[in-house]
């Protein structure tokens, strides 16, 4: 089969996180992606804490919210979730809890 002139599909979690640390460079994008994931978590908490189980239904508006208006306002790009769901969700929590942690930096430039 020939080769098609689209970038090559990334295939492991390894390969695709350097490129989302790309993809978020932007200050108020991480600030953004931060409150995002920190409120998610929150949400999650307390609904389950309070037997509030049709809460959880808000948590995709809360993670994807924050994080799209990063993206299509600030670093001006399309978020990875439409090509790598999995690994863009996975990383949004790495990213995350790097950022709580001090082993990444909500300014980058």
């Amino acid at each position: 089969m020939p080769q098609s002139n689209l970038s090559p599909r990334i295939r492991s979690f390894k390969e695709f996180y350097p490129f989302y640390l790309s993809e978020h460079q932007n200050t108020t994008s991480r600030v953004l992606h931060f409150t995002g994931t920190w409120l998610l978590l929150l949400l999650m908490i307390v609904a389950f804490a309070f037997g509030q189980y049709g809460w959880l239904w808000w948590l995709p508006v809360i993670g994807y919210g924050f994080a799209w208006v990063g993206h299509f306002f600030f670093e001006k790009n399309k978020p990875a979730t439409f090509k790598y769901p999995l690994y863009s969700l996975a990383s949004d929590f790495v990213l995350f809890f790097q950022l709580l942690t001090g082993k990444q930096k909500f300014k980058v430039k």
